[in-house]
Parts: C-alpha cells; sequence; structure tokens
C-alpha cells in the first residue's frame, strides 16, 4: 500500500513538472533574445594562455552530451562548458581507421599528428606492436606536457582510468602498442621495448610531471592487495618482473631532493600539504577507478574527478609560468563500452562537475579551458518522449510489434544489449522484442537494447564537439581535424614552434610542421 502511494505521487509530479513547463511565446522569445544579448557581448579574449586545461571525456559523443544535459537539468539546461563561448567539431578518424581507438585519438589531441590505431605517441609510420618502428628515434612525437615543461611550466594528469591507458599514455609514452602497460603483455619481439609505466616513471617527461593522478596500481607493481572496494582485473597487465615502480618514484624524487607526496586513498588527498608538495604521484586503484556511483566515499575510499582536479590545479598552479593539465573522464567511455547509458551519462554528469571546479579556481583571463572527447559512442535518442520525461524511460508503443520502446538504444552492443526472444504464435515461430517496461530501464546497470549484438559495444565515428574557454579560445570555431587542438592549444599558450613573437610565428610553424617531415621522406 505504501509502495503504491509513493508511486502515485512520484507519477504526480512528474506530471505537474510536464504540465508547469512553459510553452508560451514569451518564454521562447526570452530564451533567444538572452542568448542573442549574450552573442553581441562577446569579445575574444587575446591574452597568452598562462594556463590550459584540456579535458577529454572519454566516448563523451554529442549524444551523451545532450542525455547528460536533460539528466542533469531538462531539455533547456546547459552543462558548465555548453555556456563557453566558443564550440567546434572534431573529425576523429585515426591514420589507418575511419573508427578510432582511444590511443590514437589521444595522440591526436596530445601530440598534434594522427596515427595509427592501438598506437601512443609515435607517427603514422609505426605500426601497430611494430617495437623495432617505435625506437627510431624520428618517430617520437612530444607531447603539450613536453613542450609545457620545455617551457618552464608544470605538467600533470588527472583520470579514472589507469595512469597507463591510451588517453593518458601519450601525455609520456612512446609505444608501438597501447597495449603495453606492463611488462607481462610484452612478447619476447617486443622486448627490446620498454612497457609504458616504465616509461612513465624512470624516463622524461613522465619523470617529470608534477601531477599524476588515476588508477592501474597493478601495472605498477607486483603483489598488489585486492579488496571488493578495489578488486584487480584479469583482463589488465598485472607486473610481473618483480618491479615497484611507486618506489622508484619516490627514490627518484628522494635523490633530485625534490618535496613530494605519494598517495593512494581520500584520507591522503584530503590531507596534501600542497605547499609542501611540488610532486604528487596519487595511484587510488589497482585497475580503473570505480563508478562515481559505486566508489567509496570514505577515508579508505577513492576519490571523484573534481576532487582530483582541484588538488591538481592547487599544486600545479604554484608555478609562477603556469601550467597544463589533462583531465580524463574515462569511466564515460567504460560504461557505454557495458552499454549501460545511465551509467555512462552519470560518469559525464561527474565530469562536468569536474569543469565547474576548475572555473571556480582558475581565472578566465589566463586560463584556457577546453573541453571534448576522443571519441563518440553509438549511442542514440529515439523519438518521442515528453518534454520532461524521463531520458531514460521508455516511450512509444510501436506501430509495429505494439510494444514501448527505450528513449535511448545503441547501434552495437554485448550480449546483455539482446531484448529479443522466440516465440510461437499460430504454429509460426518468431522472434519478437522483450517489452522495456516490464523492467526497470533506469537502473545504473541496466543495458538498453542495441541493434547488432557483439562482445561489447564499439565506438562510434561521429564528430565530436569541443568547446572552449579563455585565451584564444575563438580559435575553435568550425569543423577541424581532431589534431588541430594540439596547435591551436600551442598557439594559444605559446609552445613548440608557437612560441616565437608573431612577426615570425607562422613562417616558423609551416617550415616545423610541415616541411620538417617532408624531408624525412627524401
Amino acid at each position: 500500500m505504501i509502495r503504491s502511494v509513493v508511486v502515485l505521487l512520484l507519477i504526480s509530479n512528474i506530471v505537474s513538472v510536464r504540465n508547469t513547463l512553459r510553452k508560451d511565446p514569451a518564454y521562447w522569445n526570452k530564451l533567444a533574445a538572452d542568448e542573442l544579448d549574450e552573442a553581441l557581448k562577446l569579445k575574444w579574449n587575446q591574452n597568452t594562455a598562462r594556463n590550459v586545461i584540456l579535458f577529454i571525456g572519454d566516448g563523451m559523443g554529442p549524444n551523451t552530451v545532450t542525455a547528460t544535459r536533460i539528466y542533469k537539468g531538462g531539455e533547456t539546461h546547459k552543462l558548465s562548458y555548453e555556456k563557453f563561448p566558443h564550440i567546434g567539431l572534431l573529425k576523429t578518424y585515426s591514420a589507418n581507421k575511419m573508427v578510432p581507438d582511444s590511443a590514437s585519438t589521444a595522440t591526436a589531441l596530445l601530440c598534434g599528428v594522427k596515427v595509427n590505431q592501438n598506437t601512443i605517441g609515435v607517427d603514422a609510420s609505426v605500426n601497430h606492436n611494430d617495437c623495432v618502428a617505435s625506437l627510431d628515434n624520428s618517430t617520437k612525437l612530444e607531447s603539450l606536457a613536453t613542450l609545457a615543461l620545455k617551457a618552464g611550466k608544470s605538467a600533470g594528469f588527472v583520470t579514472t582510468m589507469r595512469v597507463t591507458h591510451g588517453t593518458p599514455g601519450p601525455m609520456y609514452a612512446h609505444s608501438a602498442a597501447r597495449e603495453w602497460e606492463c611488462d607481462a603483455n610484452m612478447e619476447d619481439e617486443a622486448k627490446a621495448c620498454k612497457d609504458i609505466a616504465r616509461q612513465l616513471v624512470e624516463d622524461w617527461p613522465g619523470r617529470d610531471l608534477q601531477v599524476i593522478m588515476g588508477g592501474g596500481r597493478q601495472s605498477l607493481m607486483q603483489n598488489v592487495t585486492e579488496t571488493s572496494s578495489d578488486p584487480m582485473n584479469s583482463w589488465t597487465c598485472s607486473r610481473r618482473d618483480g618491479r615497484d615502480l611507486i618506489k622508484v618514484y619516490k627514490k627518484d624524487k628522494e635523490d633530485r631532493k625534490l618535496k613530494y607526496s605519494v598517495l593512494s586513498n581520500n584520507r591522503d588527498l584530503k590531507n596534501l600539504d600542497v605547499a609542501e608538495t611540488d610532486y604528487v604521484l596519487g595511484i587510488f586503484a589497482n585497475e580503473h577507478l570505480r563508478y562515481e556511483s559505486q566508489r567509496d566515499k570514505g577515508p579508505e575510499g577513492m576519490p571523484s574527478i573534481s576532487d582530483m582536479v582541484e588538488a591538481a590545479i592547487k599544486v600545479l598552479r604554484k608555478n609562477n609560468n603556469g601550467y597544463f593539465l589533462m583531465v580524463e573522464g574515462g569511466n564515460i567511455d567504460m560504461a557505454h563500452h557495458r552499454g549501460r547509458a545511465k551509467l555512462a551519462v552519470n560518469e559525464s554528469s561527474a565530469m562536468d562537475e569536474a569543469v565547474k571546479k576548475a572555473l571556480e579556481i582558475t581565472n578566465e583571463e589566463e586560463t584556457l579551458i577546453v573541453v571534448t572527447s576522443d571519441h563518440s559512442h553509438t549511442l542514440t535518442i529515439n523519438g518521442y518522449q515528453d518534454r520532461g520525461g524521463n531520458i531514460f524511460g521508455t516511450t512509444g508503443p510501436s506501430k509495429y510489434d505494439g510494444l514501448n520502446y527505450t528513449v535511448i538504444s545503441y547501434g552495437t552492443g554485448g550480449p546483455g544489449s539482446f531484448k529479443h526472444s522466440m516465440t510461437t504464435i499460430d504454429n509460426v515461430t518468431r522472434v519478437v522484442r522483450r517489452d522495456p517496461s516490464a523492467v526497470n530501464t533506469d537502473d545504473m546497470l541496466y543495458e538498453q537494447i542495441a541493434a547488432i549484438t557483439l562482445e561489447e559495444n564499439k565506438h562510434g565515428g561521429n564528430d565530436v564537439t569541443v568547446y572552449a574557454k579563455g585565451p584564444f579560445s575563438h580559435l575553435f570555431h568550425n569543423v577541424h581535424e581532431q589534431h588541430y587542438v594540439f596547435h591551436a592549444i600551442s598557439y594559444a599558450a605559446k609552445l613548440g614552434v608557437y612560441s616565437s613573437g608573431d612577426s615570425i610565428r607562422h613562417s616558423v610553424a609551416i617550415i616545423a610542421v610541415v616541411l620538417l617531415p617532408l624531408l624525412k621522406l627524401l
């Protein structure tokens, strides 16, 4: 009886919200007038970007952004970065694939050229798994972190993934295979190459990054302790060579008499003494960090992406020359691969909160903030749900089979996305769709229906959106190649070939970016 009353009250509230949604002309005219007024007041910020923060929502395609907006505040809501004054689109194909992976797209964003699928920080002359080719120094690409450090700035990254994963990897590593996160994943023919975890801790620029925060303890050291709240992953590389790279990190900083902190949980992060810390290694999970809806928020648990971003900025901004920070919301992608749309959107919402935090503690006159994605997923938003309705609910019914259908579905999905069964009607056996109205489609772990059943949901190949605010954010203004982000940021912050004065910057850039690679082919 009580449950029935609660359900009726919820339905009543939903109906009430729908009935109070304004639809009158004055409302629409005011929305448009406010946007027009905002556009007319817009002025370009042409200051040099002292600081740059690049947010990468892994797998956060345009439909994920739309769903996040509706989830958080309804159709007329705006996410923090949707209020940014400048916007564009990025073409996400890699050097050899129409639909890319995260390693190749992150390399494009962070290193400025398109590369082959599953490679990290090396140009397209290196094919996947070609260790020998990747050892050629001429193939190795410099990242925005590298350029920032060379310019005397600080640099670092925050991720909800393993710190050796595909998106953070190009910040510091050069590898013919994203899978080479630790020694255990390297076959004999790859032994001449150094695994990605070792590159992070032992090599430059990894060892000089002021902030490294994420997961991946099992790739950094052997015999880690597994718990129910911090499991290991058998799919993930687990170190076997006996090295403890966290100890190596500590010894390096002590030998160089640098002030550092190594963090492993919420308590450590909360108690971080920024004044006494110039280098931070925060490894908060054996594998990826848990989803925001599942993580332990207690002292022994894992921090949110917002908590990590706040701490990272406070450490990096101590450098008077400024900093470069990359932030990855990686669990958006992980949830999409599982076909769990609400889980993915909730992770996208968490990244929105991290962008808010960055906006609160930075100055837009000197800090360029760019928010984008490495690639999309196959999520779609279907007609025709009522305005104000639940985007994770159902709508319909279908005139074909008489059943409702979920507002969100996928183009591809894992076995759980197969929502059909066999039935016999009048001695005829048919495949019929299951009625989603009979289950709780609003559950975080619900897997939406997909058109094609695979082992998991695959990436989408459509363009992704890029949002920008701060110095030279107007450089993001139309449909761009994905690797353009590296160049626009470098120009705004006067990094690398764009570090010269304005009078010669363009000619220097043309020689370095265009002619030198061509000369290598002669």
